[in-house]
């Protein structure tokens, strides 16, 4: 029987092959290396960054989410409408139609309408468009009447309202308003100048 001998030398030095497979990186492919990690990272920065500030964040009684507020801040019937800056809207008060929230910005170029009262009515300092205390278009260059924010009405007796899908006012028939609800993230854009 032929044995295979292997002597020490052989067994202690490995082939080129596997002395160059378990040989550290070069300079070069060490740089390549950090470059490529210091892209990722700034990558997945920015990708978390976008994501971060993208996501609406509303919280209530800022604009985007839900402003409360009290029956006693709602207009008796026609009388001028309240206006909240913040949120971006006007509470009116339409004699025989009942209450409605306004988006409080012209649907022509997006200018901030004012009630005058002199005149009764909205009306756009930048290019002249008018709307009525329910916001109907009335002149001007405005494509369509003011868009309106979904509302819940909480009655004395306990029940609510809500408006409808072209946001109708809500009627009151009679019932004291205790808590108004103005969602201002679910806006509904008016069709046509009606």
């Amino acid at each position: 029987m032929a044995t295979a001998s292997v002597t020490k030398a052989q067994v202690a030095q490995p082939s080129t092959e596997q002395a160059a497979a378990l040989s550290a990186p070069t300079r070069r492919e060490f740089l390549y290396y950090i470059w490529g990690a210091s892209i990722a990272l700034i990558l997945g920065q920015t990708t978390a960054g976008l994501i971060w500030f993208s996501l609406p964040r509303f919280r209530p009684g800022e604009f985007g989410g839900t402003f409360s507020i009290t029956g006693a801040e709602v207009p008796t019937a026609g009388d001028a409408p309240h206006s909240y800056p913040s949120g971006r809207f006007h509470v009116s008060n339409v004699p025989d139609q009942g209450v409605v929230a306004l988006y409080g910005v012209c649907t022509h170029l997006g200018c901030l309408p004012k009630w005058v009262a002199t005149n009764s009515r909205f009306e756009c300092p930048c290019h002249g468009s008018k709307y009525e205390l329910n916001g109907k278009y009335i002149e001007g260059p405005a494509p369509r009447s003011l868009d309106r924010f979904v509302t819940t009405l909480t009655f004395g007796d306990g029940t609510t309202a809500v408006t409808n899908a072209t946001g109708d006012p809500i009627p009151l028939d009679g019932k004291t308003i205790v808590k108004m609800d103005i969602n201002t993230g679910n806006r509904i854009k008016r069709s046509g100048r009606v």
